[in-house]
């Protein structure tokens, strides 16, 4: 059977699954583990790492995510504007304040692999602060990490 470029991004079976993850009080590692794995498929029988066949995965409650140690206050996420001396850097406990979201769509594009397939997988993380998010007409399944 041939592929082609087209049919790489599209699932075997043809209907992606959708899967609700609550992050309230879940160690980071563990949760972005567990997303990048469904990301890419890897939890099927039909995975081949050369085909997107994972699955749509939705974090909420991503500012009631733990971080064990001494990481809120030691943990440092960088960001560049492209202009020269433009580095800025925040701790955890800071970004957790403004943008929670981030620490979490780091930590799982951190553990995705790095080539051509990596936007495809991302585009199918959905993260929200709240427990409130607007895909329930897809009856996303609930799971336990």
């Amino acid at each position: 059977m041939k592929l082609t470029t087209a049919s790489k991004l599209i699932d075997f079976q043809g209907k992606r699954k959708w899967y609700v993850i609550d992050a309230q009080d879940i160690v980071l590692g563990k949760l972005a583990t567990k997303t990048a794995n469904i990301l890419r498929g890897k939890d099927k029988p039909s995975f081949s790492a050369h085909v997107d066949c994972g699955d749509n995965v939705i974090v909420i409650n991503c500012d009631k995510v733990a971080l064990t140690g001494n990481k809120m206050k030691g943990k440092l996420y960088h960001r560049h504007s492209g202009y020269l001396g433009n580095l800025k850097t925040q701790t955890a406990e800071d970004v957790m304040e403004k943008t929670p979201k981030r620490i979490i769509h780091e930590a799982v594009n951190g553990m995705l692999p790095k080539n051509k397939l990596r936007k495809h997988y991302i585009k199918k993380l959905y993260i929200y602060t709240g427990t409130e998010h607007k895909h329930a007409g897809q009856n996303p399944t609930t799971i336990t990490v």
